[in-house]
Parts: C-alpha cells; structure tokens; sequence
C-alpha cells in the first residue's frame, strides 16, 4: 500500500502543492491590486507560445517552453496595448479579447499539429495530467532517502520545487515594499518604493509561476 502510494500519489500530490504556493503567493497580490484578470490571461496566453516552441523543437523541455511562454506573453501585452488604445476601451476588456483569442489560436495550433507523441494536446492543456507524473522506481518510503530512485522522480517536481522556494524567497524580501504599494500606492511612491517597477515584477512573477505549472 505504501509503495502504491509514494510511486503513484506522492508526487502528483507535491507537485500540485508546489504548483498552489507558487501561483498563490503572486496572485494574491494581483487580487488585492484589483489585477485578478491578468492571472487568468497570463494562463491563457501561454498556450500558443508553448506549442509553437514544441514545433520548433520537437520535444517537450523546460527552456524552450518558457521561452516560447515568455514570447507569448510580450505578444499579449502589445496587444492588450494596442487593442486598448486603437479600439478606445477599457484595460479589462482588452485583456479580456486578447487573452481569448491567443487561448483560442493555441487550440487551434494544438488541434492542427501532430502531438501525439507528447502529453500536449487539448484535453491535457485545460485539464492537466497530474496523474501520469508517477514515480516508477520507487519501493515504499525508504526510496526518499536512496539517491538512485531520486535522480528517477518526475522532473516536473524539482522544477516546480524550485519555482514554489523562489516565490516563497521574492515574497519574504520584498513583503514590506509589496504591502505598502498595494494598499497605499501613494504612501509608498513619497517613501521611494518604485511602484511601477514593482507591479511589473509582481506580474512577471506571476507569469513565471504559470508557466512553470502548465
């Protein structure tokens, strides 16, 4: 029972947590700014950067994915941009329309291309497939403490491991400036906390975390 578990439960388990923490902990903020809708486009928008770097590599790894993500990300901000001045509308709604259509055009990309020698399709991008990072060399608990079944663990778990620390680190360091800016902006520009920098950072945090966890 317990080398069922740890092979077959314990990873997706910490790999979720991981995943919570890390995109909470900037999320949070974005809500008490009144940004909660950046979050949602931010996870959106990286759908159609991540497959397009999948065809340009061929293969599923870590950097490719967060460049092609990172890519995504600044076409989505141009055009959150442009949308908002050329159609004179609101911030949200441009959000609201750029962040729908490139989710839209990454399914479209997804449905198009050949990925089924991957995990990367449609059902897998809005649903995750937490269930099939599963650790097969593990024997029980002693596995933790064995440093061949450890080099054998889900990749994604360090990975998000990683990312959940550096979230945890940006959040305790900058926790004073980050309190101040988001509930007295004006308090915290006459004391010299650079806001601006500030909200952008929180927003790349966040787009960090996204993608980590997609």
């Amino acid at each position: 029972m317990d080398e069922a578990f740890v092979a077959l439960s314990l990873p997706p388990i910490l790999i979720g947590m991981f995943a919570a923490i890390a995109c909470a902990l900037p999320g949070n903020f974005l809500i008490l700014r009144r940004q909660a809708l950046i979050g949602d486009a931010i996870s959106h928008v990286v759908l159609p950067g991540i497959v397009v770097a999948f065809l340009v590599t061929g293969a599923v790894t870590t950097w490719p994915m967060m460049i092609g993500a990172a890519g995504a990300a600044v076409v989505a901000v141009v055009l959150i941009e442009a949308i908002k001045r050329l159609g004179r509308i609101e911030p949200g709604a441009a959000m609201g329309v750029t962040f729908t259509s490139l989710f839209a055009f990454g399914v479209l990309l997804l449905e198009q291309s050949d990925t089924s020698s991957v995990h990367l399709d449609v059902e897998h991008a809005l649903y995750g497939n937490l269930e099939s990072l599963i650790w097969l060399s593990a024997e029980g608990w002693g596995s933790l403490l064995d440093p061949v079944a450890l080099a054998e663990l889900p990749p994604e778990l360090g990975r998000m491991g990683v990312v959940a620390l550096l979230m945890v680190l940006l959040t305790l360091v900058f926790w004073r400036p980050l309190k101040l800016a988001t509930f007295d902006e004006g308090f915290a520009n006459t004391l010299g906390i650079p806001t601006v920098a500030l909200g952008i950072g929180l927003v790349i945090a966040a787009a960090v975390a996204a993608v980590a966890a997609f």
